[in-house]
């Protein structure tokens, strides 16, 4: 895929609260995922969005069926591919903190109880707007930390982020730099500073943010970084 040529909105750019916007994953120039939420906040502290359960979702798969992790990584970067649909399990707010390598995500039980947080470490999200639809790019860098309410918290597949290391085809680029990003959010985890301070852990969204059925139209233009 090509760079956008459409214009990008920078951290802060002013999206309204309850806009329809689109968190786009890339694997080098392949689409990896994509949802579509609505806008919490947009402020100092990075765009939050919220994922309503069974909204759709899009998942890249290898083009006979087989899911990601039922192909041999080594022949991941060869297959033919295709996005498949699936429904979004859980309500999820995802906070994009302006240039941090990773976005934070807390999730909710059905009865909107906080049942904790999760770290993303992925590539600084790349804002862009062309005027009828908004969104955000990344590049997920598949190591994760799952923290309970309580804050402690644990790595999560750290063995595939190493397996990935060895291979051109891997789309993890800087892995110090992913390394450095996961460091950074553990600090935040063991001082319970923000946003590990209980911020947004009561947050109830308004009744009419339900699931989001179909990807808004645009959901599939060209990536917004090199």
């Amino acid at each position: 895929m090509s760079p956008a040529a459409g214009s990008t909105a920078g951290p802060g750019a002013g999206a309204r609260p309850g806009d329809v916007v689109v968190r786009r994953q890339f694997e080098n120039d392949y689409l990896g995922r994509v949802w579509a939420g609505r806008v919490v906040s947009d402020d100092e502290r990075g765009l939050a969005v919220w994922i309503a359960d069974g909204s759709t979702v899009l998942d890249v798969i290898a083009a006979d069926g087989r899911a990601f992790v039922d192909v041999p990584f080594e022949d991941w970067g060869a297959v033919a591919k295709k996005l498949e649909p699936f429904d979004w399990s859980g309500n999820a707010l995802m906070l994009h903190p302006p240039g941090e390598g990773f976005s934070i995500w807390w999730f909710f039980a059905p009865d909107g109880g906080f049942r904790g947080w999760y770290v993303n470490l992925e590539r600084p999200a790349t804002r862009w707007s062309d005027g009828a639809l908004a969104g955000i790019d990344t590049v997920d860098h598949d190591i994760d930390i799952v923290v309970s309410p309580e804050r402690a918290w644990t790595w999560k597949d750290e063995d595939q982020f190493e397996r990935g290391l060895a291979y051109d085809h891997y789309w993890v680029k800087d892995p110090d730099a992913v390394r450095a990003a996961g460091a950074r959010a553990v600090d935040l985890v063991s001082a319970g500073t923000a946003p590990f301070d209980g911020s947004w852990c009561d947050f109830r969204p308004p009744s009419s943010w339900g699931a989001i059925p179909e990807l808004p139209a645009g959901w599939d233009r060209p990536k917004s970084f090199r």
